[in-house]
This record gives C-alpha cells, structure tokens and sequence, in this order.
C-alpha cells in the first residue's frame, strides 16, 4: 500500500526552535531544578522552551519564562545558539529530536511567583538562584555552557556552539 502525504509528513523529522534565558542578579543566576524519570540526582537547566508558528523569539522567551517561572522579563541580547540533536547525547530517549536553541540574557521586570506558574516542564521541581561561584559544578544542562559564566556573569565568546552537551 502506498503512503499518503499525511503519513510522509508525520515521519518526517523535524528541527524544534527555542529559546533559553539567562537571568542574572547579585551574583545569582536564575535556573529551573529538575528531576528526570529514573534519575536519582537532580539537575538545573535554563527556563524557556519552544517556539510557536509565528511567534517572534523575543514573544517565546517572555511567554515560556511567564509560564515556568511565574516573572515577566526584558528580553536582553541573543549570546550563545546551540544544536540539540538527541541521538549524539545522553538523553537519546526519542531519536529524531533536533533542536535549536538561542540563549538570551534577560533582566526580570516582575519577581518569580509560583502562584503565576502555569506550564512547569514536565521534570521541573523548583526554581532557586545559584550563586555564580558554583555554575562550574553544577549539573547543569547543557554542561558546555559553565564555562561560559564567572563570578561576575556571562563571559562573551563565540556566538554558535554547535552540537554540544
């Protein structure tokens, strides 16, 4: 029997775009803490999460921080874009994920409020602000970007990463 475009279509892999922000104060960074299925040991990724058709990054980013966060932001510059393909890292569970990832610092105009938390990840179970002097440690997702911080902040580099964990 012979595919139909509809069932071409839903085989077809596709690239997810999202946006990560990095929120800065004090010396503190502001991360999701979370716990994967099956995982004894939690870890700390960036709040956001993907794009909607039509939707600019600047929209996505204040409306997935509003949504795992509870705070509204001022999004800031794009500074660091990396590939997420699934299959290349430890989290290979569905293999034909392929996204990419545009990371922007931002500045909360309004404080973190859980009660405004309204589509927490899946895997999250907290928001905590981390002292700088600890992001090289931390298990934190992707690991590349520790290096990418000090005591003071961001350190500019290299816009794309590429591919990395």
């Amino acid at each position: 029997m012979k595919e139909t475009k509809k069932e071409k279509k839903a085989k077809k892999p596709k690239i997810r775009s999202s946006t990560k922000a990095i929120i800065l104060r004090g010396g503190k960074l502001l991360l999701q803490r979370c716990l994967f299925p099956g995982e004894n040991e939690e870890c700390y990724l960036f709040p956001g999460g993907g794009q909607k058709f039509g939707e600019p990054l600047s929209e996505t980013l204040r409306r997935e921080v509003l949504e795992e966060v509870g705070a509204d932001v001022k999004v800031g510059r794009l500074v660091w874009i990396r590939d997420y393909i699934s299959m290349n890292h430890e989290f290979n569970d569905e293999e034909n994920v392929h996204q990419l990832e545009h990371y922007f610092l931002a500045e909360l105009t309004s404080e973190p409020d859980p009660a405004r938390v309204t589509h927490p990840d899946s895997v999250q179970v907290g928001t905590d602000w981390i002292d700088l002097k600890k992001v090289a440690d931390l298990n934190l997702y992707p690991k590349q970007i520790r290096t990418r911080f000090n005591s003071e902040g961001w350190i500019d580099g290299e816009l794309y990463a590429g591919d990395v964990n």
